[in-house]
């Protein structure tokens, strides 16, 4: 595949209909008609969703005599997750900063509360 497999990706993954797809793939390989069943939508629309995911490598097509059936290529996945596993590293910091910054804000309450610690007024 040529181009930025990356973008490819994440735009085949911007659409909702894409995702149910991917995510009905992910249990087994299955035909356009079983993959058009679940929305209110024709083959031919479900086709061109498909051939969005075939050309950003997701989605691969075999052939058993009369069945075409619609198979999950996982690997490109695998970039996006890297890329996006960057942004977790980033989240999980702040996260555990705010974690960190709220038992602070809770210890100085209880001892602002507390009868046994006098306070700046006595």
């Amino acid at each position: 595949m040529t181009g930025d497999t990356l973008s490819s990706t994440l735009f085949a993954l911007a659409d909702p209909t894409r995702r149910g797809i991917l995510a009905r793939l992910a249990t087994g390989d299955a035909s356009v008609k079983a993959l058009a069943e679940p929305y209110d939508m024709s083959t031919a629309a479900v086709s061109k969703h498909l051939k969005v995911l075939a050309r950003a490598g997701l989605v691969s097509r075999g052939k058993e005599a009369q069945w075409r059936p619609c198979h999950l290529e996982a690997s490109p996945l695998e970039e996006a997750f890297d890329w996006l596993s960057e942004y977790r590293r980033f989240w999980d910091r702040n996260l555990d900063s705010l974690g960190s910054y709220l038992e602070e804000m809770k210890q100085s309450r209880s001892v602002k509360d507390d009868p046994a610690v006098p306070s700046e007024d006595q």
